[in-house]
């Protein structure tokens, strides 16, 4: 649960802020076990009403603040673009998960190829076919954003 902090002429101040926060803000002060919303009051702390926070986009840089709407505090997203840098650099991060994931998949099935390996030799090729699929997977059209896993042999 968020707060957020007014200052002093009741406009924002902070946001998001918890009740933590007026804790550590207010080390002299002795609290209840739990602070009501009235006693945060007190302090020009008051409950912000959440909302859903825009669908994830690496092109965009999402930003939350509150405001007041007939009496209640409400959180507002706001959306701005993202720099080229930002970008890239979001990018570069999710290739290298997409590409740990792949790599751990691949790790988890090297057992299939080995010479001692119990399955038969068309298990063993839809396996080896499987693992090419995977080596393959940065040179998808969506790559990093958009991946296509292919299943495991064997699953439906």
């Amino acid at each position: 649960m968020f707060y957020a902090l007014l200052k002093p002429d009741g406009s924002l101040d902070r946001y998001p802020y918890t009740l933590t926060d007026l804790r550590r803000d207010n080390k002299g002060t002795s609290w209840p076990k739990v602070i009501s919303d009235e006693v945060a009051a007190r302090f020009n702390v008051y409950r912000v009403t959440p909302t859903a926070q825009p669908a994830e986009d690496h092109t965009i840089n999402p930003e939350r603040t509150a405001v007041k709407v007939n009496g209640t505090w409400i959180e507002q997203w706001t959306q701005t673009p993202a720099t080229p840098e930002q970008i890239a650099e979001r990018t570069d991060a999710k290739a290298a998960e997409i590409r740990a994931d792949r790599n751990q998949r691949l790790a988890d099935c090297d057992w299939t190829q080995l010479s001692d390996s119990p399955l038969n030799a068309d298990a063993k090729l839809a396996w080896s076919l499987y693992r090419e699929t995977l080596r393959m997977i940065p040179q998808q059209a969506g790559f990093p954003w958009n991946v296509a896993w292919p299943p495991e042999p064997g699953a439906n």
